[in-house]
């Protein structure tokens, strides 16, 4: 799904908003996919042409040499495809998407840096469209005070807007709550400086 600039400026000013109250930090990244899952293809496929000889060799009169070539035939389409996009993400275990996805989600968190601020009180809120994953990250500074369970809302508000193909409203009511959250336990101070870019990172 494509966003317009408008979109992400809308997002962008409403972590700006958000960080206005809190020394926290809001950094958002939305991901496409965390995953092309090529090989699920290939193995759905590989374990259907393992079932096709059996059945031929029994019920039919084809050679050996014909069957293995059906064999074969029913491999590459098969393959072909379950390699469609819309069907690929359909084939892939639920917990499969939810390993990769949450993979990426702290690869995200260690690649923008949000380990690095002064007070350890970054917080990522990360989507994955294709597999309808979010979670929210936070750094220890934040975890100290704040359990991760505190997050069960906006991760819930987000998924519901992603199921309706809305993943900018759905960053815009994360980016309020998870705000709302760091301005109750993480207050400004005198000086309130922005250690992360406010926008959304679109992969």
């Amino acid at each position: 799904m494509k966003l317009t600039l408008e979109d992400e400026k809308r997002i962008s000013e409403a972590i700006r908003a958000a960080e206005q109250k809190t020394s926290g930090e809001i950094f958002c990244v939305m991901a496409a996919a965390s995953s092309d899952y090529r090989f699920v293809p290939i193995a759905r496929a590989a374990l259907i042409a393992l079932a096709v000889p059996l059945p031929l060799f029994y019920f039919t009169p084809l050679w050996a040499d014909q069957i293995y070539f059906m064999q074969i035939a029913v491999f590459i389409a098969c393959a072909v495809v379950f390699s469609l996009p819309g069907l690929r993400y359909l084939l892939v275990p639920r917990w499969i998407k939810r390993d990769r996805a949450s993979v990426e989600a702290k690869r995200q968190f260690a690649a923008h840096g949000l380990h690095l601020t002064e007070q350890r009180t970054g917080v990522l809120i990360f989507a994955s469209l294709a597999e309808r994953y979010v979670e929210i990250i936070a750094d220890s500074g934040i975890n100290d005070k704040v359990s991760p369970e505190v997050w069960n809302k906006a991760v819930k508000a987000m998924i519901e807007k992603i199921k309706q193909r809305q993943p900018v409203e759905g960053f815009l009511e994360a980016v309020r709550i998870c705000g709302e959250v760091l301005a109750k336990h993480f207050p400004p101070g005198a000086i309130n400086k922005n250690e992360l870019p406010n926008k959304l990172v679109v992969m």
